[in-house]
């Protein structure tokens, strides 16, 4: 029980700061520019499989620079020449533009390198165990996913609340004009901020490949988790997405891992229905069974009882 606990705890915090490298730049985007970028996953995607070609010429740590960059760099184009000219129609609008973004990236994606998985691995450096527990070996490739979400959440929190540049960026949230009287281009940040969004999906995709496989249908599989972490969090809260990346990921793990059902439980408290009960499916369902439920679940509760999320301030 001690190594399904260990192990499921160390499984939730990679699952959990993977979705918060993902979930990071959705947040940054939605705070700086109160757009929910649809494409984010399709960015994500993108990084994912620029970064499996680049690392078949050029190793795996130069496609783990270079695919973010030109990942960051098309999301600065779609802001530039997308985005701000559609701004002024309203936020249906934006929505539906990344949403045909979205569909874009995905078949493109497809044209390019088809329909299968491709053959993602971790560089040689990092393919082999980090350290061996109760006979059970931790990945390398695991442990430096952890780092590096670590190390980027700190650096955007560092960079938002001690720096100049995130002194600029919260003034053009809330008073752009006065912004721009000051001699700043804002909307040469906004661009920069959307980029920069774009390319936190990208090092995310970039990462995650070799993890979770790189095929098309990966922004699918993880484009909807993050909206209910970024709403679960509250809307432009990078607080909020870390917390909210952490307790989804470690929920979903331990789902996973502990097969147990609600009769289960109910049988410890002595509660015991006959099995032609007309519940009995449902009693009988497993925490893996439902584990896929789960975020919406805790989703649809927070809604309830705290509109604006965790750490939101935003109503959603």
């Amino acid at each position: 029980m001690m190594e399904i606990t260990i192990f499921s705890m160390l499984n939730g915090l990679v699952y959990g700061l993977l979705l918060f490298m993902l979930a990071s730049g959705l947040t940054l985007i939605f705070s700086m520019m109160g757009v929910l970028n649809l494409a984010h996953a399709g960015l994500y995607m993108l990084g994912g499989y620029l970064g499996y070609t680049i690392s078949k010429y050029m190793g795996y740590w130069p496609g783990l620079v270079v695919a973010p960059l030109i990942v960051g760099f098309l999301g600065a184009m779609i802001e530039r020449y997308g985005l701000r000219n559609v701004h002024k129609f309203g936020h249906v609008v934006e929505l539906i533009f990344t949403f045909g973004v979205a569909f874009l990236l995905e078949e493109v994606v497809q044209f390019i390198w088809g329909k299968d998985q491709q053959p993602y691995n971790p560089p040689p450096s990092l393919d082999g165990p980090l350290f061996v527990l109760y006979g059970t070996e931790f990945p390398a490739y695991k442990g430096f996913m952890l780092v590096l979400s670590i190390a980027i959440f700190v650096s955007l929190l560092t960079v938002l609340a001690r720096t100049r540049v995130g002194l600029i960026i919260k003034a053009a949230i809330e008073y752009p004009a006065m912004v721009s009287m000051l001699g700043h281009n804002v909307p040469f940040v906004f661009m920069m901020t959307f980029g920069v969004g774009a390319g936190l999906a990208g090092i995310a995709g970039a990462i995650a490949g070799p993890v979770m496989g790189t095929y098309p249908g990966m922004a699918f599989d993880l484009g909807t988790i993050v909206f209910v972490i970024v709403v679960f969090g509250g809307l432009g809260s990078l607080t909020g997405a870390f917390v909210a990346s952490l307790i989804i990921g470690i929920v979903q793990t331990f789902a996973v891992a502990i097969n147990a059902s609600v009769a289960d439980g109910l049988a410890l408290l002595g509660v015991i229905f006959p099995a032609d009960h007309v519940l009995s499916d449902l009693w009988t369902m497993t925490l893996p069974q439902i584990g896929p439920l789960i975020p919406y679940i805790m989703l649809v509760v927070i809604l309830i009882f705290r509109p604006t999320g965790l750490f939101g301030t935003r109503e959603t």
